[in-house]
């Protein structure tokens, strides 16, 4: 599933292609949404915004379509009016002369007044936003700290929308071992120390990834081995999906693990497990 820093670089593109723009058409691939086709499709977009790994697209007329990609959706921005080839299923579209952005195979879309946003139940379940800049380290820290989260293992509270809204499956890795924190632990186990490195690299990495399309590594370690020939897959990530090869900051061997059904990594060095 595409975590927040992969929905908010979608929404630049699909805010790209039509914010502004003369709009000749919007579709729904969902029947239940065709009712709104032809009120959108005189209006303008204004905005495209994301909340987690939701999307908004506001139109002028006073409606916003929320949509949400789940596992399967995928945003497509064409260069000219036309549509790609693929086996996917069109949901949403907004048509201009010179672009069309498109969503496919998303199941979650819904269309609401701007004064009902709140009041989807995917975006009243939100935590603070981790891309949105009002999301601190300190913001992080006081819920790190909290009663709501603070006895809750780590591995499953960094993937609650409601603790940090917008981290997934490979940030949590990568937090963890930025924290230099092992993935048993809760905000409870951990020294004050650790808690102000977590809440720094819960900040920190959703919006490295943003700005390098995905990249959690150092920049400078990242350029570094992409000029040495590396595979991107081989320089993305610190740790996830990197099981049985060298850690890049002690050269100890990455492990790969489960925690909730879903796949961890770790450094055993970098993240020493807890005293027991």
């Amino acid at each position: 599933m595409p975590e927040g820093p992969e929905i908010r670089r979608a929404a630049d593109r699909v805010a790209k292609a039509v914010v502004g723009a003369e709009i000749t058409g919007v579709e729904f691939g969902l029947p239940a949404l065709t009712q709104y086709q032809a009120e959108l499709s005189t209006s303008e977009v204004t905005e495209v915004t994301t909340r987690g790994k939701g999307m908004l697209t506001r139109f002028a007329c006073g409606l916003t379509v929320f949509s949400h990609n789940q596992l399967y959706g995928k945003w497509m921005v064409t260069a000219k009016p036309q549509l790609p080839t693929t086996r996917r299923s069109l949901r949403f579209a907004i048509y201009t002369p010179k672009r069309w952005a498109l969503l496919y195979s998303a199941s979650t879309i819904e269309v609401v007044p701007d004064g009902a946003v709140e009041e989807i139940p995917f975006i009243a379940g939100l935590g603070p936003d981790c891309l949105d800049r009002l999301t601190t380290p300190a913001k992080v820290r006081r819920r790190l700290s909290s009663r709501r989260f603070h006895r809750r293992g780590l591995t499953a509270l960094l993937l609650d929308q409601s603790f940090i809204a917008g981290l997934g499956n490979y940030l949590r890795s990568e937090i963890l071992f930025e924290a230099g924190v092992h993935p048993d632990l809760r905000p409870v186990d951990c020294t004050e120390a650790q808690r102000a490195a977590l809440a720094k690299a819960i900040v920190a990495m959703p919006r490295r990834s943003y700005k390098t399309g995905g990249i959690t590594t150092d920049p400078k370690l990242a350029e570094a081995l992409k000029e040495q020939g590396h595979r991107r897959r081989d320089y993305r990530h610190w740790v996830f999906r990197r099981g049985g090869q060298p850690c890049y900051r002690c050269g100890d061997t990455v492990v790969d693990g489960e925690h909730g059904g879903r796949r961890t990594s770790h450094c055993p060095t970098c993240q020493p497990p807890p005293q027991r």
